[in-house]
């Protein structure tokens, strides 16, 4: 089994290489995450949205992630953080390029 961790939240601060330049410390905590294989830092300017997709071996380790992460990031100030965990079907993502398994 695996799961994916799905979060969004409104930002209205820096984006692009800013934005990278900004959280580097923080990717290169969470990549130490038990459990978390890998990460996909989102951003939408346009619709001031930040986030990320994030691919855990396990639910318990994405729960727990999940919870940690929100407290975190109301750390920050973020409001109406949006949250959705899904068990990942890896026949079927492999047949559609999903390399990552």
């Amino acid at each position: 089994m695996a799961y994916i961790l799905q979060v969004d939240f409104p930002h209205s601060g820096i984006f692009g290489k800013e934005f990278s330049e900004a959280f580097t410390d923080l990717a290169k905590d969470i990549a130490n995450e038990d459990g978390l294989l890998w990460k996909i830092w989102t951003e939408n300017k346009d619709e001031k949205i930040a986030g990320g997709i994030y691919y855990f071996k396990d639910l318990t380790n994405a729960n727990r992630y999940l919870e940690k992460h929100t407290k975190r990031l109301e750390s920050f100030g973020y409001k109406d953080i949006r949250a959705k965990i899904f068990e990942a079907n890896l026949p079927l993502s492999k047949i559609c390029k999903a390399s990552f398994l």
